[in-house]
């Protein structure tokens, strides 16, 4: 589908583990294969962890734990001296081992990560780590295995302790970018990250077990106050049968809770304007025209100044507070946090910008975190868990101007009013049943407001310097609009999960239902102002506008200008089910096989209620591998293989399934006003074509007249789920008892992909071939359907008497190549946790993402449109498609860690080195001497989006790739004596050798026919300039 320009100011906007002990070789082996069956629901959204361990066997032998908040476990030690516990909520254990009713020996301070199993054993004469001996009891500290043997995933866990060290920028997606093969998605979508080769949509955000990606596009999602995560576990592959929803990545956050001691802190946050850089200035690019037969849209602009950044600089405050404890000790607990940011800053308009002027603004970003846990007894507990996020904006625009540009005054116009507000509230209710058997029921909501308006009532301008000169006088004439949409959208989402599991000798069967359901109302976008924009323009007089449309030429001088009407505004739902099956199998002391099946059924409706997607069973095989080579936990080789299903988001509706309107009016004139409207206007005549005229002299590419679409005909009846499948195998291993490294390879490839192809022509010919008159038969502008495959169609007939069946294949809509997304991935590592003096990690990670498919949304281009891009649309849009997809980052190299240089004194560091990202050239079609100005050279009258530059093909990653980026962030933090080390000083340095380099670059090579852009691979989104954060913290 073709894409609406909009400007977007917020769009849905291996672990460190502490170094352990000496265990005997023995006490490892025979520990191996229980803890591997410890970890509980050790997935992507969960909220458990396990302790696992051996111990000396005799009669009546009993392992306890007991967290910080009071919450107590026993298990029995059996024949062979081994011990589980698994499902054990995240936080600081107690364990001890117990003979004939007494206390042996004792562990204390064992923090549990995420998803994973901690090896405590007993029966060793471990020195080490804070040990002291009282009688027959032994206290220790923290005492994690480097390796874990347990998990066959690929996954990074950061906890809390780690982000008071690292300096890291205050959101989830900074604390994603640590793991390997996780790469900056494209900067039209904000801060959205590409796991994997996948698109950005691909990836799935969790609150304390509940989803809270984007509940529209599924771009993006929900995260916790920074000061409220316990900890973050990213999933970069090999995710098991429990989970879902995702063929990218996972960020699951889990939330502070309170404990038997009360705790309480607060901490102020302050990004100093006179320790912030500007951006660097953006010039228009001056290449050399290709050849005579070409020119540049505007001749005096290359070289010149685009955009000014002198100036440009943003600050902040950031205060944030906490206090946890118990209400009843030993059984109710509640912890609080509440932060509120507030951002300001300047931004300089481009020259070609509807308003050229400086937007002051202002951002507030205010959240709250609650959770409330209720110990009802050892065998059942209750978590209540509440969220709230809003986001505030506003601007106002001041004068600004651009040497030769005569403009007005920009005083008087507005940036956008933005109004985003975010709650969730979810609930978790755990029963240990018996020591083999236990439930777990999560049950959430959520609620989504998102309200964005401009209070201009003009239109908004576009290409204002391309008015006509003998009108403006040479100047431009601008109006106080500087925005192209509004919207007042609602989302309601709300689901239910159930896990049981049970364990049978060498087995932890396992099997739950995951169930989630959307809702969207009012969702889409209106045009601001009086409900159309304008865009002006200049033709050769003598040369069609738009073969494809039917538009004639101007005439005249060549100046022409055309009213666009954009209106999606509407409602959906979604609904998602799921059940799954697994067997965890210890087959033996050292090898451990998870096996698993996940069924998941999706369902979309349209406005009415009625079903456009229906996608039926879709089983999905998963199993991983783990094998303790050596027995001792000091070698793990492991390895992945599954399938992950992806659903339609509740935005597909959006210009699909519901009513839309997108549409041309185009007229010549003779006059602009005082506002920049167009007078004196004559309507350029227009050849009615079936598919795109709507009425009178209105046209629409994809006939998006306003029209209430036949849902019957909206999407393919055989369409089949996006999928992905993957492929992992790897190795970790220890080096002495201090470090870890580690190699995993890892093959994905796209198996269907869902997109829209909007060729009707292609069905008109079908149609004829198969004896049907086109014209008794409605012919919808565009459908839903899986690209290069063989998919059916029902259409109506237009006389009321039934319908048409209709099958079209690939070559039937004139493609010649199916889709094609693969990602193949070598990632090395080198760590050493952290053992109260230094911590750090390295991963190398050389990739190649390739094919003709980025996913749902183009990045090229910044389409958001989500499995609804121009892509497919028509076989000529696909020509020369295949090469380098947008996420494609050949080499990546990640380095973090800390070092407590002193016993007050502690620097950090976070440094990313990355080749850069492919660049597309889109224009005209130019190959085999075609002439752009003949109706070949714009074969669907999308205008300067196809494969093709200067005659020659030109695939994505064949005009050259970005340069690489080098950031480098480091951090002092000071935590005096006299203090007992509660209160904190710390000074970050964020991109400390300031590199300002492209991210994201324009792609789009010709304004028209033999008419290049001036902007063509000028960057449009940059890093961020060096920038300094000073804080003080107290946590008692």
């Amino acid at each position: 589908m073709t894409i609406h320009s909009a400007r977007h100011r917020r769009p849905f906007c291996s672990t460190s583990p502490v170094r352990y002990g000496r265990i005997s070789m023995l006490a490892l082996a025979l520990s191996g294969a229980v803890g591997m069956l410890a970890t509980g629901t050790a997935t992507a959204q969960s909220t458990t962890a396990g302790i696992y361990g051996s111990a000396p066997a005799s009669a009546g032998a009993t392992v306890t734990v007991q967290s910080d908040n009071g919450f107590t476990r026993t298990a029995p030690v059996d024949a062979s001296g081994r011990y589980a516990i698994g499902n054990l909520p995240v936080g600081t254990y107690t364990v001890t081992l117990q003979r004939e009713g007494q206390a042996a020996e004792t562990r204390k301070n064992i923090a549990l990560r995420v998803g994973a199993g901690t090896d405590v054993s007993f029966g060793s004469s471990d020195a080490s780590s804070d040990t002291a001996t009282l009688g027959t009891i032994t206290v220790t500290g923290n005492n994690i295995s480097p390796v874990d043997v347990s998990a066959t995933a690929s996954r990074t866990v950061i906890t809390a302790e780690q982000l008071q060290r690292l300096p890291l920028a205050r959101s989830g997606e900074a604390i994603a970018l640590l793991s390997p093969g996780a790469v900056q998605g494209s900067g039209y979508f904000g801060n959205a990250i590409s796991f994997g080769g996948a698109g950005v949509t691909e990836n799935a955000y969790y609150l304390n077990g509940y989803l809270s990606s984007n509940p529209l596009t599924n771009i993006g999602g929900v995260t916790l106050p920074y000061g409220a995560i316990d900890q973050q576990e990213t999933y970069t592959g090999g995710y098991s049968a429990r989970y879902g929803r995702s063929a990218g990545g996972v960020l699951s956050q889990i939330g502070k809770r309170g404990t038997n001691e009360w705790h309480f802190g607060g901490q102020m946050l302050w990004r100093p304007k006179s320790l912030s850089s500007d951006y660097k200035n953006v010039f228009y690019p001056d290449t050399p025209l290709p050849s005579s037969d070409y020119s540049y849209s505007k001749p005096e602009l290359p070289g010149t100044l685009y955009r000014s950044r002198k100036g440009d600089k943003a600050w902040n405050t950031v205060f944030s507070a906490y206090v946890g404890g118990p209400l009843i000790e030993d059984r109710l607990f509640v912890f609080v946090a509440a932060e509120q940011e507030r951002n300001d800053g300047v931004s300089t308009a481009s020259r070609d910008a509807s308003v050229i002027g400086r937007d002051t603004y202002r951002r507030d970003k205010p959240k709250v975190y609650a959770k409330v846990d209720w110990n009802i007894n050892d065998s059942n507990i209750l978590e209540f868990t509440g969220v709230k996020n809003n986001y505030r904006e506003s601007g106002a625009y001041s004068d600004f101007s651009y040497p030769g540009v005569i403009t007005q005054s920009a005083s008087g116009a507005f940036a956008d009013t933005v109004k985003v507000d975010d709650r969730y509230y979810i609930g978790k209710y755990t029963s240990y049943i018996t020591d083999a058997l236990t439930f777990s029921a999560t049950y959430g909501k959520s609620q989504q407001s998102d309200y964005r308006n401009n209070p201009s009532l003009a239109p908004y301008l576009y290409n204002a310097n391309r008015e006509d000169p003998a009108i403006t006088g040479g100047g431009e004439i601008h109006n106080n609009q500087t925005s192209t949409q509004s919207r007042d959208g609602e989302n309601r989402t709300h689901g239910l999960r159930l896990d049981l599991e049970y364990v049978l000798g060498s087995h932890t069967l396992a099997s739950g239902v995951d169930n989630m359901y959307f809702n969207a109302n009012n969702e889409g976008a209106l045009t601001t102002g009086p409900g159309y924009t304008w865009t002006y323009d200049k033709l050769d007089p003598n040369v069609p506008i738009s073969d494809t449309l039917g538009v004639g030429p101007a005439g005249g001088n060549g100046y022409y200008v055309y009213r666009g009407v954009f209106k999606t505004a509407t409602s959906m739902s979604v609904r998602q089910k799921a059940y799954f099956l697994e067997d965890k199998w210890q087959i033996n002391d050292r090898l451990l096989m998870i096996l698993g099946v996940r069924n998941d059924k999706f369902t979309n409706f349209n406005d009415a209620g009625k079903v456009y997607v229906e996608s039926g069973d879709q089983w999905a095989p998963r199993l991983g591998i783990s094998w303790d080579a050596f027995g001792d936990s000091s070698l793990k080789v492991y390895g992945n293989v599954g399938r992950y299903y992806l659903a339609l988001p509740n935005s597909v509706a959006i210009r699909g399934a519901s009513p839309s309107t997108y549409t041309s009016e185009y007229f010549t004139y003779t006059g602009i006003d005082a506002q920049g409207n167009p007078t004196g206007l004559t309507p350029i005549p227009v050849h009615p074509r079936a598919g795109v005229s709507c009425s009178g002299n209105v046209v629409s590419s994809n006939r998006e007249c306003g029209q209430q679409p036949d849902v019957a005909s909206v999407a393919a009846n055989n369409l089949k789920s996006m999928y992905q499948d993957e492929f992992m195998v790897g190795f970790d291993k220890t080096l002495g008892s201090d470090w870890v490294t580690g190699a995993k390879f890892t093959y994905r490839n796209l198996g269907t992909t869902i997109d829209d192809v909007c060729d009707s022509d292609k069905m008109r010919t079908k149609l004829t071939a198969i004896g049907v008159d086109p014209s008794t038969v409605d012919v919808p502008g565009c459908v839903i359907f899986n690209p290069g495959e063989t998919n059916s169609f029902s259409l109506a007939n237009l006389d009321g008497s039934g319908r048409t069946a209709l099958s079209m294949s690939s070559a039937d809509w004139g493609f010649d190549k199916k889709a094609k997304r693969k990602y193949l991935a070598l990632d090395l590592f080198l760590q050493h946790p952290f053992d109260g003096t230094w911590e750090g990690r390295i991963d190398y990670t050389v990739s190649r993402n390739f094919g003709n498919t980025e996913g749902q949304v183009k990045s090229d281009i910044g389409q958001a449109d989500v499995s609804k891009t121009q892509d497919w649309d028509a076989a000529a849009l696909m020509w020369y498609s295949g090469g380098y997809l947008a996420n494609d980052r050949r080499h990546q190299i990640k380095l973090y860690g800390s070092y407590q240089i002193a016993p007050e004194w502690l620097i950090a560091g976070n440094i990313r080195v990355l080749s850069g990202t492919p660049k597309s050239c889109l224009g005209y079609v130019s190959i085999n001497g075609i002439s752009e100005k003949s109706a070949a050279g714009d074969p669907v009258g999308y205008g300067s989006k196809y494969h093709t530059c200067n005659g020659q093909p030109s695939r994505p990653g064949d005009a050259g790739r970005l340069p690489w980026t080098k950031i480098v962030d480091l951090g002092l933090t000071y935590r005096p004596e006299f203090a007992d080390k509660k209160l904190a000083f710390t000074l970050q340095g964020f991109n400390i050798f300031n590199e300002r380099k492209p991210l994201q670059v324009d792609s789009t090579w010709e304004d028209n026919h033999y008419t290049l852009s001036n902007t063509y691979g000028m960057g449009v989104n940059f890093t961020q300039p060096r920038y300094a954060v000073l804080s003080v913290s107290y946590d008692y």
